[in-house]
């Protein structure tokens, strides 16, 4: 009786594939240096393609006769990882471009238009009260806006 070996760099790369993607969307979203450009999940990606890579090589290697379904696991393992991979890429890299320019928004150092909203009581504030009141006895130099988008 002959002991199958395990194919773990194929299954090491599949791991780690789902675990970048995992990683990405949960936690180094929140991070605004893995975020603008995500090189930690393309580092985990990287490592993980070399892994399928070997894993596949592994699976296709004359050296002992391996059964047809280890050969079309490692290919449909492969193919998956390499499909999750790809839409990262091209959702992060190309679809993102598709975005429409926000050509209105103010730029930085921009004057902000006038405006009246309503503050945390309720009460209407106009940048140009903002602009005019004292603040603890002296003019203001300027009013700080935090765009804030609340929660979707």
């Amino acid at each position: 009786m002959t002991l199958r070996r395990l194919n773990w760099p194929l299954w090491a790369g599949f791991l780690l594939t789902i675990v970048s993607v995992i990683t990405f969307f949960s936690f180094l979203v929140w991070i605004p240096s893995t975020r603008n450009f995500p090189w930690v999940t393309l580092l985990m990606f990287g490592a993980a393609a070399v892994l399928l890579f070997l894993g596949v090589r592994r699976a296709f290697a004359a050296e002992q006769a391996k059964p047809r379904r280890a050969k079309i696991g490692a290919v449909i393992l492969t193919s998956v990882c390499a499909f999750f991979i790809a839409a990262f890429v091209f959702s992060f890299f190309v679809a993102a471009r598709w975005l429409p320019a926000s050509t209105n928004a103010p730029q930085v150092g921009q004057k902000a238009p006038e405006f009246t909203l309503a503050d945390t009581s309720g009460k209407s504030v106009s940048l140009a009260q903002l602009l005019s009141t004292p603040v603890n006895g002296n003019a203001p130099k300027g009013v700080l806006l935090i765009f804030y988008r609340g929660y979707w």
